[in-house]
C-alpha cells in the first residue's frame, strides 16, 4: 500500500492557456476559466465537444471574461446541451447565463444534495459554494448513453466528491471527462457531509474497470494513464487511513492533532482542504470500527478502537 502511494506523482506543470481554446482530443476543446486558487489550481476547465453543433461541459464560474470566451469558441453553432459533472459553483455558476444565451437545456445527475444528513451542530463547509437551486432539464443516469454535440457519450455516476458527481465517457474512444473525481494536480477534496469517502473510494474502483484510458479533468492537464492513476489515488487514500489509525493509536485525540501528525509541512493555503478530507477519513474509519470518534459542538474526540 505504501509503495502504491509513492507511485502517485502529481503533475503541477500544466499550462492552462487561460481564455484560449485548446484542442485536447478529437472533437473536444478545452477552455480554462480565470478562477485559479488553492482549491481550483489553474482554474476550471470547461469543455466544448462536437463539430457543427456542440455541447458545453462545466461552463464554470459566473465570470464575464470566461462567458465571452465560451461564446466566442461556440462561434454561433447550435448548443445541444449544457452538461455538468456536478454542482459546485466553480463548475456550474455560469450555466443559467449560458442557458439563456444559447437556449440549451441543462443536463446533470440531479439537484445538489449532501451525501448524508448533517449531524447536530455540524457545519457543511462547502454549502455556500454549492448550487442548491439549480434544477436539471434532463436527469442523467449511471450507464446511460446519449448524444450531445453529435458525440456519443456515457454518463458515469461517480459520487464521493459530492453526491451528484458524474464523469462523461466519449463512447467508442479512450477519452473520459473526469470532472473533479480524478485530477492530476492533487487528490480530490472530500468535505463531509457534502461528500463521502466511502462513495469516493467505490467510485475510484468503478472507473478503473471502464475502457476509458485517457482522462480530461476539470482542473489541470490530461491524465494519459487514467485507470492506473485512479488506482494509485485509491491506494493513497487507503494508506492515509492506516496513517490516521496509527496516529490515533499514538496519541492524536483531535483534528488538530491529526493535522500536525499527518501534514506537518503542508502549505497553509491547503490546510482547510486537508482538514475537510481528514474529517471524511475519520468518519469512514469510525463507521468500520477502526477508531472511535465522538462528534460534538466543539469538534471531534478520537480514541483507539
Amino acid at each position: 500500500m505504501a509503495s502504491a502511494s509513492r507511485l502517485l506523482n502529481f503533475d503541477t506543470s500544466f499550462n492552462p492557456r487561460t481564455g484560449e481554446p485548446v484542442q485536447v482530443a478529437p472533437l473536444v476543446v478545452r477552455l480554462t476559466a480565470p478562477n485559479d486558487g488553492p482549491f481550483t489550481y489553474t482554474g476550471t476547465n470547461s469543455f466544448i465537444i462536437g463539430g457543427s453543433s456542440v455541447a458545453v461541459v462545466d461552463p464554470g464560474p459566473d465570470d464575464g471574461a470566461h462567458f465571452a470566451a465560451l461564446l466566442a469558441t461556440i462561434a454561433g453553432r447550435p448548443v445541444e446541451a449544457i452538461l455538468l459533472t456536478h454542482t459546485h459553483k466553480d463548475h456550474s455558476a455560469l450555466a443559467p447565463r449560458l442557458k439563456v444565451a444559447t437556449g440549451a437545456p441543462l443536463w446533470l445527475e440531479g439537484e445538489h444534495r449532501p451525501s448524508r444528513p448533517p449531524r447536530p451542530f455540524e457545519i457543511d463547509w462547502v454549502k455556500g459554494d454549492s448550487d442548491y437551486g439549480l434544477l436539471p432539464d434532463r436527469r442523467l443516469r449511471d450507464g446511460e448513453t446519449f448524444s450531445a454535440g453529435g458525440v456519443p457519450l456515457e454518463a458515469i455516476a461517480t459520487p464521493g466528491h459530492c453526491a451528484n458527481h458524474l464523469c462523461f465517457g466519449l463512447a467508442g474512444t479512450p477519452w473520459m471527462l473526469s470532472g473533479d473525481h480524478v485530477m492530476g494536480w492533487n487528490s480530490t477534496m472530500i468535505a463531509v457531509p457534502d461528500g463521502s469517502m466511502e462513495a469516493y473510494l467505490a467510485s475510484l474502483e468503478h472507473v478503473t474497470a471502464l475502457p476509458y484510458r485517457h482522462y480530461l479533468p476539470a482542473h489541470g492537464g490530461p491524465i494519459m494513464e487514467g485507470p492506473d492513476f485512479a488506482a494509485a489515488l485509491r491506494q493513497h487514500r487507503l494508506f492515509r487511513n492506516e496513517e490516521i489509525v496509527g496516529a490515533v493509536r499514538d496519541g492524536s485525540r483531535s483534528l488538530g492533532d491529526l493535522q500536525r501528525a499527518i501534514y506537518p509541512k503542508l502549505a497553509p493555503t491547503l490546510m482547510p482542504a486537508a482538514q475537510m478530507t481528514l474529517r471524511a477519513h475519520i468518519e469512514f474509519l469510525a463507521a468500520r470500527g477502526r477508531i472511535t470518534a465522538r462528534f460534538g459542538a466543539f469538534g471531534v474526540q478520537l480514541e483507539p478502537a
